[in-house]
């Protein structure tokens, strides 16, 4: 019997069936689970970190600059101020390809190199999210022409902002400073993210000295943006705390004046209260306007700066160091009576030159014929050379080095200006720590009469002439009045800073240098005696010539010849009213010969502007 052919097994079908369906029920049944599993890590597990992320897709934080403080003089006049401008700002992030984009604004907007190497430093440091400025201070046809083509420029904005102007100009500029775009060097040695959102930062002077009060501290804006990075509306503001605005110890008034005086000369005038340290005038000559350095000034121009054989750049009134010459006579007075080796009354015979015992060599002085016999007063009226040789030999380099330096000399004077100079007071010690060579008596000599190795700052000669003023009272020199907080108006002055007073053994020695330096102005001899003319008060003061350059024995034999390069600088230090003093100035003419001549005339019109025309 043939067998039965089965053609379709509904068991096994079915059994099939029922695997494969379970297994995909199973697979089905897994992936379900991942994907709750997914839904709970989302939504319950990580929801604030997926919040913030899905936030931050549309809301940005963006720093917001504090507004810089102002700076003013003593009496109000603004020094320093911001003004509005339009800056082309860059986000990295936001920009698809830089390099295209900075060709394409370089054809619609003038963009230097400079301004893109400044660009490029600072995107290297900061993050890609945050503003970079490109150009600052666009015209308003610049910033019409790139708004047209806006669209063309994901990225890219004109952002308006506050940037620095000092109106007065070179007037001070040595002692504001002025600011500059910040460079990696900057970034560096500040707290970046204060910093965050602000293009400028103090360079020099004051700017740069008092920046932490100056800046302020940086406020947070929230933002809603779109997928483009524009801003929509401001959610949340937290806002910039400003920077304090300053008061200066300057008289805008007496600086000009001084400034003036000076007129095509090189040099550095400092006027200073001896009462209290307040800085009245501090120039230097010459001169630069500070505005282009705000913005970053370009190559050419500070090149012609830099190269200037004037050096407008040196600030001479603190970095300036100069041979005090003659100036320095009234302290080495002041030590032959602490010593004891010199009375108010004992003389010395003046043939024109001095001697050291047992030597030939001659040091001359500046009168070649001698003054003859000399007393304290008359040596410092007429300014002998050969008293004051005969002093310094007397008394001895370590005697002289020790007495000095408590007025200062060989130290700087801690005010507040970066870059001072300590000038240099020497000694048998500092010659063999930096010369390797010993001391010779003559080199005492002629530091005695403010030559050889003794250097000064214009500004530490007239800390020092303020405390012979006062009577031994030395006040820290300040430019710093007082600060005021733009928020609530209040104003924190200043404190004054003194040093040990010097005390000498016999108070009277004071007056007898202080009478013998009103004769030089009072005095028929005195050598600032043309400077007296129509004087309504009573100056103490003392010329100096520093002499640079040599032709032989008794000075120079045919001082036309001279290049003036070489000429010698000329000085005066004073006060007044001599017994009740009020102003200190100290002058320094480079190559302006004698100090009577050059120098004096200045003084006498800084002082005239403070002690009498303020009073009109």
């Amino acid at each position: 019997m043939a067998r039965r052919l089965t053609l379709k097994d509904y068991l096994a079908e079915s059994q099939l069936t029922i695997v494969r369906a379970t297994w995909a029920v199973i697979l089905i049944g897994l992936l379900t689970a991942v994907l709750i599993a997914r839904l709970v890590y989302l939504q319950i597990v990580s929801y604030e970190h997926y919040a913030t992320l899905s936030k931050e897709n549309w809301v940005k934080l963006l720093p917001v600059p504090p507004t810089r403080g102002l700076i003013y003089d003593r009496n109000g006049v603004l020094l320093a101020e911001n003004v509005p401008t339009y800056n082309l700002e860059i986000t990295p992030e936001q920009v698809p390809n830089l390099k295209s984009t900075l060709a394409r604004l370089r054809r619609l907007i003038p963009i230097s190199d400079d301004d893109v190497d400044a660009f490029r430093q600072l995107m290297a440091q900061k993050p890609r999210f945050e503003s970079i400025p490109l150009r600052f201070r666009l015209t308003p046809k610049e910033v019409a022409r790139f708004a047209v083509n806006r669209w063309r420029f994901p990225g890219v904005d004109v952002t308006a902002r506050l940037s620095r102007y000092y109106p007065l100009g070179p007037l001070a500029v040595h002692d504001i400073g002025y600011v500059g775009r910040i460079d990696v060097a900057d970034l560096q040695r500040v707290n970046s993210s204060e910093y965050a959102g602000t293009s400028y930062i103090g360079k020099t002077g004051i700017e740069q000295y008092y920046e932490a009060l100056l800046h302020g501290n940086v406020g947070v804006e929230q933002v809603e943006a779109n997928a483009q990075g524009r801003t929509l509306r401001v959610l949340k503001r937290d806002a910039p705390q400003p920077g304090d605005d300053l008061y200066l110890t300057l008289d805008t008034r007496l600086q000009e004046t001084a400034q003036k005086a000076l007129g095509d000369y090189h040099g550095a005038v400092v006027a200073l209260d001896p009462n209290n340290g307040d800085i009245l005038a501090m120039v230097s000559t010459p001169v630069y306007n500070p505005n282009p350095f705000v913005d970053g000034i370009d190559a050419k121009a500070y090149r012609a700066l830099r190269d200037n054989p004037g050096h407008p750049l040196f600030d001479r009134a603190i970095r300036g160091m100069y041979a005090p010459g003659s100036t320095i006579k009234p302290f080495m007075a002041l030590a032959g009576l602490q010593y004891g080796t010199v009375t108010p009354t004992s003389t010395v015979y003046c043939p024109g030159y001095y001697q050291l015992p047992g030597s030939s060599r001659k040091y001359w002085g500046w009168k070649r014929t001698g003054h003859g016999t000399v007393d304290l007063k008359e040596a410092i009226t007429e300014s002998c050379d050969v008293y004051f040789y005969s002093l310094a030999h007397e008394l001895g380099i370590d005697r002289m080095h020790a007495f000095l330096s408590r007025f200062g000399f060989g130290e700087r004077t801690g005010v507040d200006v970066p870059g001072e100079k300590a000038g240099l007071l020497p000694s048998p010690q500092w010659k063999e720590a930096v010369r390797h060579q010993p001391w010779y008596p003559g080199e005492t000599l002629i530091n005695g009469i403010g030559q050889g190795y003794t250097l000064v700052t214009p500004l530490q000669l007239a800390t020092a002439v303020a405390a012979l003023a006062t009577h031994g009272r030395r006040v820290v020199p300040h430019l710093l009045y007082a600060t005021k907080d733009p928020s609530t108006g209040h104003l924190q002055i200043v404190p004054t800073r003194y040093r040990p007073t010097i005390v000498l053994a016999n108070p009277a020695y004071w007056k007898d240098v202080i009478t013998s330096m009103t004769d030089v102005v009072s005095s028929i001899h005195g050598t600032a005696h043309s400077i007296a003319r129509g004087l309504s008060y009573t100056i103490a003061g003392k010329t100096g010539t520093a002499q640079l350059f040599g032709t032989g024995e008794g000075g120079y034999k045919d001082e036309a010849k001279i290049p003036f390069k070489l000429r010698d600088n000329a000085l005066f230090i004073g006060f007044a009213p001599a017994y009740d003093p009020k102003i200190v100035v100290a002058v320094i003419v480079e190559h302006g010969g004698y100090g009577g001549v050059a120098a004096a005339p200045i003084a006498r019109k800084v002082m005239d502007e403070y002690l009498v025309r303020e009073k009109q």
